[in-house]
């Protein structure tokens, strides 16, 4: 791969894309131009890494990131907008702009377009990440040359780490809950009161069941609520910890 370097112009394209059912037009010097932006691009949407691990911890990040200055994160993959468009809806990913690069022009002048053809997957993106500002790449974390899919140096930790060894992370925060729960929607509200982003595990999807609540929690009601690992308990219980966090 003969890759764009730190210090050179990212690739001056027009990106086509679907929001609320619409197809929309984007330029790559509206997206870059006087804003500092991290894109990350991985090979593609619903795939096992980046759904995972990959996007959702930048997701998790996007407010640390806020504080350090950053006014977008883009992760690009070459796909067409729908695909794009219903993975972010299937994550949940709120604080991402997933931008789908479907002709590869993008991927193509950042030289990361890549043969995947051996999976199905004809030209796809190489996996990395960059800090770019006023459409000028700052810093760019690529992955190694490696068979399969290295993921090594494109997380979200790794560029946190490059803009401010010293941020603060948010806590990280999951809730297990049931549909039509009302201590589990107080629970929330207590979360979004605080500002508190969180992963919710909902009983009933995903082949989670009251099983595996009892398995992970020792308990048998909802909600239950996790921080940094460490069980809090019920939503009462909740609101005793975050009263005590704040004295």
């Amino acid at each position: 791969m003969q890759a764009l370097k730190e210090g050179q112009a990212v690739p001056d394209v027009t990106f086509i894309g679907r929001k609320n059912n619409q197809w929309n037009h984007i330029k790559s010097t509206d997206l870059f131009n006087d804003r500092k932006v991290i894109l990350f691009a991985l090979p593609g949407a619903f795939t096992p890494t980046c759904s995972s691990t990959h996007l959702p911890r930048y997701n998790a990040l996007a407010s640390t990131f806020k504080q350090e200055g950053v006014d977008e994160i883009i992760c690009l993959s070459v796909n067409d907008g729908f695909v794009m468009e219903s993975w972010g809806e299937n994550l949940g990913a709120q604080n991402i702009t997933l931008l789908p690069d479907g002709n590869g022009e993008f991927t193509k002048g950042m030289g990361m377009l890549v043969d995947k053809a051996e999976l199905g997957f004809g030209q796809r993106s190489w996996r990395y990440s960059m800090l770019v500002n006023n459409g000028i790449i700052e810093k760019m974390f690529i992955e190694p040359d490696e068979p399969g899919d290295p993921f090594k140096v494109s997380d979200a930790d790794t560029m946190l780490n490059y803009i401010n060894p010293e941020a603060k992370q948010p806590a990280q925060v999951s809730l297990f809950s049931k549909p039509g729960c009302p201590h589990c929607q107080r629970a929330k509200e207590t979360l979004k009161q605080h500002n508190i982003d969180y992963e919710e595990i909902v009983l009933g999807q995903s082949g989670i069941s009251y099983n595996s609540l009892s398995a992970i929690t020792g308990q048998g009601t909802t909600p239950q609520v996790y921080v940094n690992g460490e069980h809090i308990g019920s939503a009462d219980q909740l609101q005793e910890w975050l009263d005590k966090a704040e004295k």
